[in-house]
């Protein structure tokens, strides 16, 4: 479905599900900031905080045992903040051939020193 390699993979556990027996939005949701800041993190190497998750829609559900692949790219670069897609596919664990797109995020990232102080990002993560 996607030809590069997921910034991360991973599979639920019964542990991440409601009572329904469906992950938890807010495990999904955990995994979507990690995959982001891979991302910022590999487009400039600096410390990030996340300030602001939008338009995160969950389209299809996610079970136990689907392998859940999160695609990312950098969607914009600012002065100090980087917006990153996160792009989330499942693998069906009863039909692995089925591939799933189940959620969809950008996340915006605010890179900081070391006094948690907004910084401006370069290239090289250096100022």
């Amino acid at each position: 479905m996607n030809k590069q390699d997921p910034a991360l993979r991973i599979m639920p556990m019964p542990k991440d599900t409601n009572r329904y027996g469906t992950v938890f939005g807010g495990v999904i949701l955990s995994y979507l900031d990690i995959a982001g800041a891979l991302e910022a993190r590999k487009t400039a190497p600096m410390n990030y905080v996340t300030v602001a998750m939008n338009k995160v829609e969950f389209h299809q559900p996610v079970f136990v045992g689907d392998q859940v692949s999160f695609y990312t790219r950098t969607i914009r670069i600012g002065k100090t903040s980087i917006t990153v897609a996160v792009d989330v596919v499942a693998s069906r664990y009863d039909n692995p051939d089925e591939h799933v797109q189940v959620t969809s995020a950008e996340i915006t990232y605010v890179a900081v020193d070391e006094n948690r102080k907004p910084m401006l990002i370069t290239a090289a993560g250096v100022q």
